[in-house]
């Protein structure tokens, strides 16, 4: 997804892969949406590999990344992010490829702490950058700010920042009051 502002850049750089047949490329005005999406989606992707290192299967996953996806979506909007965005391939698309790809460097840090490693650990070994790591930060801030409820964002920055154990964190998500898919998206 090219996205831009004022002008015809994101035509034109569309046009440009317009006889690839590889790669097809779509274009959005949205730049809140689309800027949110790809930081957010390492955070998801953090909290879809604690899924892979605690065991988990992929219909835990999936709803994991689904409810996620709510989330990124419900700031996105008090943002003046567009609903659609989060919908699209800068959204879920992005998100399901992050966080269910065996190279996802986000994934790959989340499931090592699933299973019990250290942070500091997991990072020292690395030689690659795993952006949800510091964007968890950000996007906390963000929530408490904006007063958006982001209980899977909370507890990857639990988890990571506060000594919590990941399976700790699921009962924790998994004691929340019940309600209604889409209660409080848009509000």
């Amino acid at each position: 997804v090219v996205v831009g502002g004022d002008g015809d850049l994101p035509q034109r750089v569309q046009q440009l892969f317009a006889e690839s047949v590889t790669l097809r490329v779509y274009r959005s005005d949205d730049l809140v949406g689309v800027e949110l999406c790809a930081a957010l989606k390492n955070v998801m992707a953090l909290a879809a590999g604690m899924c892979d290192g605690l065991g988990f299967g992929d219909n835990t996953k999936s709803a994991l990344l689904a409810r996620g996806l709510v989330e990124m979506a419900r700031l996105g909007v008090k943002m003046g992010a567009q609903l659609p965005t989060f919908f699209g391939l800068a959204g879920v698309g992005d998100l399901m490829t992050t966080s269910f790809s065996r190279y996802g460097r986000n994934r790959r840090v989340g499931e090592e702490i699933g299973r019990g490693r250290k942070l500091e650990e997991v990072l020292s070994a690395m030689h690659q950058v795993a952006e949800g790591v510091w964007t968890v930060v950000g996007a906390v801030e963000l929530a408490q700010r904006f007063s958006v409820e982001m209980p899977i964002t909370q507890k990857v920055y639990e988890v990571l920042y506060g000594g919590k154990k990941p399976s700790e964190a699921v009962l924790e998500l998994m004691r929340r009051p019940l309600k209604a898919e889409w209660e409080g998206l848009l509000a």
